[in-house]
């Protein structure tokens, strides 16, 4: 693997070294395996600094368990409601339901589950590719190009490589910006599978919503986050454009349009570097004072 980022482990809670990131975990995380009719399982990622499954991830498990479901469609649109946070050191269980399977387009529901427990469920668009009849696209924000790497600790996975336009991606919380964020992304090496490349794009969605939507206040970062403030991802919705190459660079355009009554949304949008619309998403979060103090941030919301 080329190694375009920065891995590593650091010290989990108790001293226990974690499990590295890097872009092959990831995949072996997504790439989820058969585990009987309509049943998939992705194994669990060990001991981690913070012990609770992106709502990325889970999104990605459920993109792949339908592309395997209905292999000869390809994913037109995820979405995913998350009720229960999923943690690393357990596996994953996606259970699917195909409603209606067509020619042109099959729905899938996913039901996502860890050790017996209801997480998170999901609806699944498939569809069958045509020509096109017309066509149009939302235009590319004019942004730099990717500049220096950016090494949040937390965030590093080895073969992934995360750069943000104008360095906004600020944990001071008395820097103050516009809600929006836009973030170039790339991997070292291309997956087996188109549905695995979806799969990486959609791991980074719901990154930025929460930190975009702090940028205005004063006082507030992203830093704070489970910590003196109780945030999370509710909703996730992502429509699939076109096919994605994800060692290319990706442009994650995230603004957010509304913040209030403890929750947040974001519209957000995916451009290759030579400005085609890849996918565009949406992102539901929840940001509120804690209703505890929030002694172990390694597992709090």
């Amino acid at each position: 693997m080329r190694d375009l980022g920065t891995a590593g482990a650091e010290p989990a809670t108790g001293g226990e070294p974690e499990k590295a990131w890097d872009e092959d975990e990831l995949l072996r995380l997504m790439d989820v395996r058969p585990a009987g009719p309509g049943r998939y399982r992705a194994p669990a990622h060990g001991v981690a600094v913070r012990n609770v499954v992106e709502a990325g991830q889970l999104l990605a498990d459920a993109v792949v368990a339908a592309s395997k479901e209905i292999p000869d469609q390809r994913v037109a649109s995820a979405s995913m409601v998350f009720s229960r946070a999923a943690r690393h050191d357990a596996g994953i269980e996606v259970e699917l339901d195909v409603p209606h399977r067509g020619r042109t387009y099959s729905t899938v529901q996913a039901r996502v589950s860890q050790d017996g427990r209801f997480c998170c469920a999901g609806l699944i668009l498939m569809g069958a590719d045509a020509d096109d009849l017309i066509g149009s696209t939302a235009p590319m924000p004019d942004v730099s190009r990717p500049a220096r790497p950016f090494e949040r600790p937390g965030m590093r996975v080895q073969g992934r490589e995360l750069r943000i336009v104008d360095d906004a991606y600020d944990e001071d919380p008395r820097s103050v910006g516009p809600p929006e964020l836009f973030v170039w992304t790339r991997f070292a090496d291309a997956p087996p599978a188109a549905y695995l490349h979806s799969a990486l794009m959609t791991h980074p969605v719901a990154h930025w919503t929460i930190a975009a939507a702090l940028r205005p206040h004063a006082g507030y970062s992203e830093a704070m986050a489970h910590r003196t403030i109780s945030t999370g991802i509710s909703k996730v919705t992502v429509a699939y454009h076109e096919d994605v190459d994800v060692t290319e660079w990706l442009l994650y355009a995230t603004r957010v349009v509304y913040t209030g009554r403890g929750t947040t949304q974001s519209e957000g949008r995916v451009y290759s570097e030579d400005a085609r619309l890849v996918a565009s998403y949406s992102v539901q979060g929840m940001i509120r004072p804690p209703t505890g103090r929030l002694a172990d941030p390694s597992t709090a919301l």
